[in-house]
């Protein structure tokens, strides 16, 4: 038996393979990443998590953005700048992965008005 483990370490030494690979960690996602985009550059103004207050009153909560636009009509503003928003508010410019990055987030915390309604028995 321990002829068998000599030869096995000896094959594995010899192939230049570690015996047990460790596991890489996971890279973040995209909606991970936007969440990281939006700490950064949105945060000072909006409240960028599923609850919470934006810290200026007139920039709407990243999570009730779905109803005031459809998702796909931000890409493109983001693409070319958003010049409009809340009367403080920069202009910016994100590169094509930024803004996939940013809708996935965007996504991912959307208020979904059925959800709501069901629970409350309105609909």
């Amino acid at each position: 038996m321990r002829i068998w483990f000599a030869v096995a370490a000896a094959a594995v030494a010899l192939s230049g393979q570690p015996a047990l690979a460790a596991p890489s960690p996971a890279a973040p996602s995209a909606a991970d990443r936007g969440l990281e985009l939006a700490r950064r550059n949105c945060s000072m103004c909006h409240a960028i998590g599923e609850v919470g207050a934006s810290p200026n009153r007139e920039a709407p909560p990243f999570r009730q953005l779905g109803r005031r636009y459809p998702m796909e009509n931000l890409e493109e503003a983001l693409a070319e700048g958003i010049l409009t928003g809340h009367p403080a508010m920069p202009q910016f410019r994100f590169s094509p992965s930024e803004i996939r990055d940013l809708i996935s987030y965007l996504k991912s915390i959307q208020i979904r008005h059925d959800v709501s309604f069901r629970r409350s028995g309105k609909l």
